[in-house]
């Protein structure tokens, strides 16, 4: 027996992808009108009540997902794509390891916390998406859009960058260690305290780049452009500059 819809400050109890979220309906309903999740809660649909797996099976329902057998479900790149479609653009810690994203349109999507190790973004349109504390280890972003993305604190080590668009993306804190970014554009990006160590930027664009407390050891900037890069007080001691552009760049400090 079903019971009646939940009133407007019934509590809710979500299970999304391991993580349980408390809120109530008139939050749901109210706050993203046109979500799939008001939708379900607006009265139109009957919802299991379970406290605490009837959404979460209704979701997978309502969008042809298999029941996952454990918390800690993997996701398909067909799932990706039918999430995207069905406008649940959130992937927050869920693991997408292995995947081939590659050439997709994934523009503002929240992976923040996700495992994406070796993971296939190439080509892909990831314009202004968030990948906060990501592992990302081994991962492809090769050729793609990555403008004004959020990558604080992320792990990228080993990661493949070549010929992307990061202008103005947000790389603070970020493990880039061993990482490729030949010819990536990396204009007025921040890279403040980012660990490149033996990072490959050969030929990148890094005009008006913040790279305040960024650690260079070992790092190839060759025929790089820096010119007005923001590059105080960084050791270059042991960083490759031949043919780098440096005019205009804030070099006080900085110890060669």
């Amino acid at each position: 027996m079903e019971s009646p819809e939940p009133s407007s400050s019934s509590p809710v109890l979500l299970n999304i992808g391991g993580k349980k979220y408390a809120t109530t309906v008139e939050t749901l309903t109210q706050r993203e009108p046109d979500s799939m999740l008001a939708a379900m809660f607006s009265g139109r649909h009957t919802l299991p009540q379970h406290p605490t797996t009837g959404l979460a099976d209704y979701i997978n329902e309502r969008l042809g997902w298999k029941k996952a057998d454990s918390l800690e479900a993997e996701l398909t790149r067909k799932d990706v794509i039918k999430s995207i479609q069905a406008q649940r653009v959130r992937f927050r810690g869920v693991n997408l390891s292995g995947l081939d994203l590659s050439k997709l349109d994934l523009s503002e999507v929240d992976f923040s916390y996700a495992c994406i190790k070796n993971t296939d973004f190439s080509c892909a349109n990831l314009y202004k998406a968030k990948f906060g504390q990501v592992e990302a280890l081994s991962s492809s972003f090769q050729n793609t859009n990555l403008r004004e993305c959020e990558f604080i604190g992320a792990n990228l080590q080993e990661s493949i960058l070549d010929g992307a668009n990061l202008r103005s993306a947000n790389l603070q804190d970020a493990c880039l260690t061993r990482c490729s970014f030949i010819e990536t554009d990396l204009h007025s990006a921040h890279l403040q305290a980012a660990n490149l160590t033996q990072a490959n930027l050969r030929g990148a664009n890094l005009e008006a780049a913040n790279l305040k407390g960024a650690k260079l050891s070992g790092t190839n900037l060759q025929d790089a452009n820096l010119q007005r890069a923001y590059l105080r007080e960084v050791d270059l001691r042991d960083t490759q500059l031949t043919g780098a552009k440096l005019g205009g760049a804030n070099l006080l400090g900085a110890i060669r």
